[in-house]
């Protein structure tokens, strides 16, 4: 797994550009789960993954796939092959995509099929080359992205860094502390977060306490549950709520289940970016 930050001038719109390559012996498939996050295009070579999501069809055999944001967990089921993703911060997807996110929240898709993804098909198609090179693969990605945005002529909404910013305060903790740390009036902050986050200003901060917690056990078992709750949890069946609605199961069983993917990914993820997790990156204010 290895992860590479934008230029600068594409930073306030990504988490990261990244490549994952997965080595399962024999011909196997492993499965593990995502957890909630922000936007994801992925491209694959290899072992194209199967993917679940609650309340969703099954959904694999492409190559090119595009989550929207999260709140619950993706399980996906994949062997060996190398995986170009690309993470979009809330302002991303106000300029590269600019629809309503709450449209695509949880949910999955195909680029080649989806007229919202029209625009991301020469890139799902032309990120890999004869032979792999991960120079040339992520020089791709940043040219893609970099003309993007020179064809662009609108300017970046601030309000959208604005409520970034208040979500990512641990002390913010209600939706009028939000719209107060945002300079926001409540029903403006309703229609910012509906549009380019995907969720409500409720859910949104529901999801930030939650993955401070899971963050916080992942990166520490020896906290166990109860060292890593966050504190604005009133108290643990509140926290094994929210597990439950997150990521499906209950924080006993999701301790005792098998990660192959995901603690290598927050793992390096966290040596690299500081953040284990694209749900807690903070935005950039350039």
């Amino acid at each position: 797994m290895r992860f590479y930050r934008p230029p600068e001038r594409l930073s306030r719109y990504f988490t990261t550009f990244y490549l994952t390559e997965i080595d399962v012996p024999g011909g196997g498939r492993v499965t593990d789960r995502l957890h909630p996050e922000w936007a994801n295009l992925r491209v694959c070579r290899g072992d194209y993954p199967d993917s679940e999501l609650p309340g969703q069809p099954h959904f694999g055999g492409v190559a090119a796939n595009f989550t929207g944001p999260t709140s619950t967990t993706l399980r996906f089921t994949v062997g060996s092959a190398r995986i170009w993703g690309v993470g979009f911060l809330p302002l991303g997807w106000a300029r590269f995509l600019n629809v309503q996110a709450n449209r695509y929240a949880d949910r999955i898709f195909a680029v080649d099929t989806e007229p919202f993804l029209e625009s991301f098909r020469p890139l799902a198609c032309g990120v890999f080359g004869e032979t792999a090179d991960e120079a040339a693969e992520l020089q791709r990605i940043t040219d893609y992205f970099s003309r993007a945005l020179d064809s662009s002529s609108e300017g970046d909404d601030p309000r959208i860094v604005a409520v970034h910013a208040a979500l990512m305060d641990p002390d913010v903790s209600s939706v009028s502390e939000m719209a107060e740390a945002a300079h926001l009036p409540a029903h403006t902050l309703e229609r910012i977060c509906a549009r380019h986050f995907g969720f409500t200003p409720r859910l949104l901060l529901r999801r930030q306490r939650f993955m401070r917690s899971l963050v916080q056990y992942m990166l520490d078992p020896s906290l166990h549950w109860i060292g890593a709750m966050d504190g604005h949890y009133h108290d643990q069946a509140q926290f094994v709520r929210d597990f439950h609605r997150f990521m499906g199961t209950s924080p006993t069983e999701y301790a005792a289940s098998p990660k192959p993917v995901l603690e290598a990914v927050m793992r390096a993820r966290q040596e690299f970016m500081g953040s284990a997790v694209q749900a807690l990156d903070a935005p950039t204010r350039r």
